[in-house]
């Protein structure tokens, strides 16, 4: 072997060539899964740093790959190679010692040893010793200073103030919540808590992480604190129950009740509903907390509202009720610590350091703070040239020869990606479209090492992962299929109405990227504030994000994604953006973080929703108690008195007339019948009024021979508006239709010429009400259409290339549906449309397992979902107990025959294959062993 290069000699070209194999081969040593080498021990063995620090050493350009005539690497795939990063001089290093090894040298923090406080097993706390220990298992034995501080602030451990706090992302934010919701759990047999995220991959993940944390502890062991705790907090409890942490979320057929939980994870609605059924039926004493976790969402009008009505309910009860709020971007903490009438503490203490940086026109500009990165725009703005000296960049991106390349914010965004994966480190870009993150991904993976060269352990966990995707029941994306083999993926999170790819693809992506199989991520913005996914560097592709430019708490969400505590010692952001842009970013990086207000007056009249559902679960039912509740939200913190009572009175007016509110003469409240429904159903005023009209009409004339008209009524109506309906497959699946569906578009009044009409270009009038609630139908119906293949078995990957509409979107279709009819069963029940509901809540189980009603029995059974069941039905398991009693090896033919990609591997990869298809089929059949003997005692019973 050759001897490596010395530090010095590495922009040398003899050098470069003589040494390229052998430094690439050494670099492909760092992806080894979880593992992501440090600066430092990387520097001083191939004397490089990855990074724009003036004193930080970046490597040449690596050579292009073997390759054919046809610029082809030796798998067939086309080779690109990454533009050169090199500093301003020439030069690819720079002598001095690295800013980032100082660091490591210095403890940026005080350790235990030197502050007691700051180990969580210190009697301060009163935390039991198994909590402790679990904490300790997950890599927490200490915290940070500021959340000592925080955790000892007055009446917070005991629960007597609520909390209002910021802190960066990244920052332990939520370390501080957990220990006060802990603590308030455990101090009573029957305590509650909720916990409030705003989108389903949050709850999921932190369901999963309290789990993990409460896990072992029973609630005889609860007396257990460290010595000198007072006993009186950790009184025994009787029974020896787990504390049980439960999900709520939309598309989950769990009750919201309080018997089945001690710590509930809820989506901002399923919170809300779980709070109003629960005054309503006065289980509400048990609620011991309420953590609300980007509480900066209370004045988005769409959904986030419901934190402030919420809130306000909680804080009208006159209970001892802990409500923590924390948030990374707020910036006047002040009007929530009063309306909260709570303690509010805030830090802009971040444990791992971030360099910012600005890429244009090829250059990188330093910018260690916001203030410096405004500095930069400033200067390289075309206005100020002329009166101040041209700034200096610290590096250069050489443009590209390729013509895939020739842009140069997309050829930055791939020469920084290519730069951080060669050192072995992870990168998060995000991209302006879902489009956007598909194309960055392939030109990435383009200049990446080939999978031949990859590391053997590498290359087997990225099998692994291409075996698991191509397992699904949506097969394997073909873009996915070119870009993990290279450590590339895309991610688009659930939440978005574009969302890409489904939700097990997402977790699949998500687990192999934390763990360094992937390393690069491509997102769209979403992504900052959807999941936890940290990187080294963070890269953003334009300042704009769809046709916006991105708003300052995003940018911040984004850049906060970079160097996690655990994760990295460092990180990086580069913001990649044009010069047309410039005046854009400067206006952006000014602009300081918005303060954060009540929408309760808004458009939408959000007020009008608060009214009815403190009126319909008796809340409020005089009017001095319904003042009582106005003058306890924010929105009376920070609006004028007189505005307030205005459109109070105007709602009240509103809602008598919809009919959903009854005055009576004392001047009492009451809701109606149709009031309460709609309160039970989580539906705001307005869509309470069309579903009404909706369940009427099909209460008149109820189509029962066919399929269509129930799944209409399950296609959930929130922002039906948004639905891009693509006319042409609409008007064909029209031309489908049997006289059964045919006389359901009659009974809605939707008619096949008008959409004939749409199909060559025209439009649907919405001047009045009545024409608004039409063109709803008119998506409505588009939307029940899909539901209607996913119900007849049609796979998720199918019906989005039929319809025409991303994977996710499609999956997330079904998922919100499920919720959608569970509301609709319970509006019916409300009504006293007994027979209405029974109908619609038979077909609710064909809606969840996405099948025929003949499968709907084995569709119960773990992993076997509408494909599944079809082949084993078709082959002769038509029972659960049939299933129960076939060996595995009976079910692993059946599981090949399921899978969607009948793909040819190698002997190898293809007998690894059969071994976790039949881990699966032992799963399925433990599974449906459960499900026969529950029948078996039933039936004995």
């Amino acid at each position: 072997m050759a001897d490596k290069p010395r530090p010095g000699n590495w922009h040398t070209p003899t050098t470069i060539k003589q040494s390229a194999q052998e430094n690439q081969r050494d670099l492909l040593l760092t992806f080894i899964a979880g593992q992501k080498r440090g600066y430092d021990a990387f520097s001083f063995q191939h004397g490089d740093y990855v990074g724009a620090a003036s004193q930080r050493r970046t490597p040449p350009p690596v050579p292009s790959f073997p390759h054919d005539q046809d610029g082809n690497s030796a798998n067939g795939r086309p080779t690109l190679v990454a533009s050169s990063i090199e500093f301003a001089d020439g030069s690819f290093t720079k002598n001095g010692p690295s800013e980032y090894s100082q660091r490591q040298i210095f403890a940026a923090t005080p350790t235990s040893t030197v502050d007691p406080l700051l180990s969580l097993s210190h009697p301060a706390y009163g935390l039991p010793v198994k909590l402790v220990a679990n904490f300790a298992a997950l890599g927490i034995r200490t915290i940070y200073p500021w959340q000592k501080q925080c955790l000892l602030g007055p009446g917070l451990l005991d629960g007597e103030e609520n909390l209002v706090y910021s802190a960066p992302t990244g920052g332990g934010k939520s370390l501080v919540a957990d220990v006060l919701m802990l603590r308030r759990v455990l101090e009573n047999r029957d305590a509650k808590a909720i916990l409030v995220l705003p989108y389903v991959a949050l709850v999921q993940e932190k369901v999963h992480w309290l789990r993990n944390i409460v896990g072992g502890i029973s609630r005889a062991e609860l007396g257990q604190a460290e010595p000198g705790v007072g006993q009186g907090l950790w009184a025994p409890r009787a029974d020896k129950d787990t504390i049980r942490v439960v999900g709520f979320f939309g598309g989950s057929k769990i009750r919201a009740t309080w018997a089945d939980f001690d710590i509930a994870v809820c989506t901002i609605e399923k919170a809300n509903s779980l709070v109003n059924a629960a005054i309503e039926d006065c289980s509400i004493s048990k609620l011991r907390a309420v953590v609300l976790d980007e509480c900066h969402m209370i004045d988005d009008g769409y959904r986030g509202y419901l934190i402030e009505l919420m809130a306000t309910k909680l804080l009208c009860l006159g209970q001892a009720i802990q409500i923590i709020a924390m948030s990374a971007t707020i910036t006047n903490i002040e009007l929530l610590k009063r309306w909260l009438q709570g303690h509010s503490y805030e830090t802009r203490y971040r444990p791992v350091p971030i360099e910012e940086h600005l890429v244009c026109d090829g250059k990188i500009y330093g910018a260690g703070t916001t203030a410096a990165l405004l500095k930069t725009a400033a200067q390289l703005d075309m206005r100020s040239q002329s009166s101040q000296p041209e700034l200096q960049p610290l590096r250069l991106i050489r443009p590209s020869d390729h013509k895939e390349l020739a842009d140069p914010v997309r050829n930055a965004v791939v020469a920084l990606a290519n730069e951080t994966v060669r050192a072995g480190y992870g990168v998060l870009a995000f991209s302006r479209s879902r489009a956007g993150c598909e194309s960055d991904a392939l030109l990435i993976s383009r200049v990446l090492p080939t999978f031949a060269e990859a590391d053997p352990i590498i290359q087997e966990k990225r099998l692994d992962l291409l075996g698991d995707l191509r397992s699904l029941s949506t097969g394997l994306d073909p873009k996915l299929e070119q870009t993990i083999p290279f450590g590339v993926a895309f991610h688009h999170v659930g939440f978005s109405k574009a969302a890409g790819l489904t939700t097990e693809e997402r977790e699949l992506i998500a687990k192999a990227y934390d763990q360094g199989v992937l390393k690069v991520c491509v997102a769209t913005c979403s992504l900052a504030a959807g999941i936890n996914l940290p990187a080294r560097r963070v890269i953003l592709h334009g300042a704009r994000m769809g046709r916006d430019l991105v708003g300052p708490a995003m940018l911040r969400q984004m850049r906060g994604r970079a160097g996690r505590k655990g994760k990295d010692e460092v990180g990086e952001t580069y913001l990649c953006c044009r010069r047309s842009d410039l005046d854009a970013v400067i206006d952006l990086m000014h602009a300081e973080l918005p303060e954060i207000s009540s929408c309760l007056i808004s458009d939408k009249r959000r007020i009008r929703r608060a009214l009815l559902e403190i009126i319909a679960i008796g809340l409020a039912t005089s009017r001095a108690s319904l003042d009582d509740y106005v003058s306890k939200t924010m929105l009376a913190y920070s609006a004028e008195t007189g505005s307030i009572q205005e459109q109070v009175e105007a709602s009240i007016a509103e809602l008598q007339e919809m009919q959903f509110v009854t005055v009576h003469e004392d001047g009492a409240f009451e809701a109606t019948l149709l009031g309460k429904a709609i309160v039970a159903s989580s539906l705001d005023p307005e869509d309470g009024m069309f579903i009404h009209n909706e369940l009427r009409k099909a209460l008149q004339a109820f189509v029962m021979d066919g399929d269509m008209h129930v799944l209409y009524h399950f296609t959930p109506i929130h922002d039906l508006d948004s639905v891009m309906v693509n006319w042409k497959v609409f008007w064909n699946e029209v031309q489908r239709l049997d006289e059964s569906d045919l006389r359901v578009m009659h009974f809605l009044g939707l008619k096949p010429v008008v959409i004939e009409n749409m199909l060559y270009g025209g439009t649907l009038r919405e001047r009045t009400a009545q024409e608004k609630d039409n063109v709803r139908r008119y998506h409505r119906f588009y939307l029940a259409l899909q539901l209607r293949d996913l119900c007849n078995e049609m796979p998720i990957h199918r019906v989005a290339e039929k319809y025409d509409m991303p994977r996710g979107s499609v999956q997330n279709l079904a998922q919100t549906s499920q919720g959608f009819a569970a509301g609709m069963i319970k509006f019916c029940e409300m009504m006293g449309w007994g027979a209405m509901a029974a109908v619609l809540d038979h077909f609710s189980d064909r809606l969840d397992a996405g099948a025929r009603t003949d499968l709907l029995a084995l569709a119960k059974i773990t992993f076997v979902k509408s494909r599944t069941a079809r082949v084993f039905w078709d082959n002769g398991f038509k029972t659960v107990a049939a299933i129960a009693n076939a060996h595995p090896e009976e079910l692993l033919p059946l599981l090949m025959q399921a899978q969607p990609n009948k793909v040819k591997l190698e002997a190898k990869d293809e007998q690894k294959f059969q071994d976790k298809l039949l881990a699966k089929a032992k799963i399925i059949a433990d599974s449906a062993s459960r499900l026969w003997q529950m029948e078996l005692e039933m039936e004995y019973y």
